[in-house]
C-alpha cells in the first residue's frame, strides 16, 4: 500500500494548501486594478512576488535540514532493524512535508488578509 496510514499532519497541510485557489481568486481583482493604474501602484503584485520568493527559500532550507537529519538517522535506523526502503520512504515524506509547510503558512495568512478586505 502506498499510503500505509493516515497522518493528520498531511491532512493539515492539504487543508492549508486547499486555500490557494481562493487566494488567487481574491487577488485577481487587486492585480487587475493595479494593471489599469487604479489603486496603489503595484503593492499587491510586489507583495505576492515577495511572499512567494520568501516561502520558496524557507521551503528549500527546511527541505535541506530535513534531508540532513534523515541522513544522520539513516545508519542508526538500519542498525535498529528498519528496512532501507522504509527509512528512505520516511525521509522523503518528511522532506516533502517540511518543504511545503512554509507555503501552507503563507497561503493561510494570505487568505486571512485578503478575506478581511
Amino acid at each position: 500500500m502506498f499510503f500505509p496510514r493516515f497522518d493528520r499532519r498531511y491532512a493539515a497541510l492539504a487543508a492549508e494548501l486547499a486555500f490557494a485557489p481562493a487566494v488567487v481568486l481574491m487577488r485577481m481583482p487587486l492585480l487587475a486594478a493595479e494593471s489599469r493604474g487604479d489603486g496603489l501602484a503595484g503593492v499587491e503584485t510586489a507583495l505576492a512576488v515577495r511572499e512567494k520568493a520568501e516561502a520558496l527559500v524557507e521551503g528549500m532550507a527546511a527541505a535541506q535540514l530535513a534531508m540532513f537529519g534523515s541522513a544522520m538517522r539513516f545508519w542508526p535506523d538500519l542498525m535498529a532493524g528498519k528496512s532501507p526502503a522504509d527509512v528512505i520512504g520516511s525521509a522523503m515524506h518528511h522532506t516533502a512535508r517540511a518543504a511545503m509547510k512554509p507555503m501552507g503558512r503563507r497561503v493561510r495568512a494570505n487568505y486571512r488578509r485578503l478575506s478581511r478586505g
